[in-house]
């Protein structure tokens, strides 16, 4: 019964693994902003961080876009 109940309302668009994107998108954010208020800058760990960043930014808003769709 609730399996055809699932397959009526149709398929989820979250999945757990979104909770742990967007988890890791934050935890980069707050790692980025710890490098960026020492005061011995590491230029190599800034760069990767920021780069990594943008990278989960941009997956976490397709992510978003597909949730809304």
């Amino acid at each position: 019964m609730l399996l055809a109940e699932a397959v009526a309302t149709g398929a989820s668009k979250f999945h757990t693994f979104d909770v742990f994107m967007i988890l890791f998108t934050i935890l980069i954010l707050v790692g980025l902003v710890r490098l960026l208020k020492a005061p011995q800058k590491n230029k190599f760990a800034i760069g990767f961080g920021a780069v990594s960043l943008l990278v989960f930014l941009i997956s976490d808003y397709a992510m978003v876009l597909n949730w809304l769709s």
